[in-house]
């Protein structure tokens, strides 16, 4: 008689797959990436990692839209503050949050990873990144364009300028988490930049 392997299967936890599968894909890209390596690192058979995900595709565009869309959520809870200052402040502040997420929580930034030079037949990551950037950013302007409207913000501010600087902030901080930058430092940083311009946007126009 065959013994039975004591203990039960580890459960599957498909939020934690799809972290340890991102690990994967965001370090060697999607070609880099086999079926074998996800199914030995999530401890799934192939027919379970299919049935649960569909495809090796099917995980990786799932990875991508799981943690590339906070980004998204950042910007639409960001907007729909009342006051322009904070929605500034919480689209830089939020995001040097999600930038320095713990590593047993968050794959790392998609951004720098292998993937972003990589792609599948279902999903370009550069496109698709660069169509969520877009989508943000167009969500800031409308946003800061109703401010002035309103009279939250003084009739000559120039919303694509002023736009365009937040944006370049939220890349620059992006860029420095990568590089290692601590959560405090590149909060301070966040700080400074949102009361810099928010001194700027109170000053009388010239």
């Amino acid at each position: 008689m065959t013994e039975r392997p004591r203990g039960r299967p580890r459960a599957f936890d498909r939020d934690r797959a799809v972290l340890e599968a991102a690990r994967l894909f965001w370090r060697h890209g999607y070609s880099g990436t086999s079926t074998r390596t996800l199914t030995a690192t999530l401890g799934l058979s192939t027919s379970s990692l299919y049935a649960a995900f569909g495809s090796k595709a099917g995980l990786f565009e799932e990875a991508v839209r799981t943690y590339a869309e906070r980004y998204r959520e950042i910007y639409q809870q960001a907007v729909a503050e009342k006051d322009i200052r904070t929605v500034i402040e919480r689209i830089l502040t939020d995001s040097v949050h999600e930038f320095t997420q713990p590593s047993d929580a968050h794959p790392g930034c998609l951004i720098s990873s292998a993937v972003m030079t990589d792609s599948t037949s279902t999903l370009d990551t550069s496109t698709y990144v660069a169509e969520l950037h877009n989508a943000n950013e167009q969500a800031l302007l409308v946003r800061i364009e109703r401010a002035v409207q309103d009279g939250e913000l003084a009739a000559g501010t120039n919303a694509t300028d002023l736009t365009g600087l937040i944006q370049s902030l939220w890349h620059g901080l992006s860029v420095r988490s990568n590089a290692d930058t601590s959560r405090e430092s590149l909060l301070a940083t966040a700080r400074l930049a949102h009361q810099l311009i928010c001194r700027q946007l109170a000053s009388p126009t010239s």
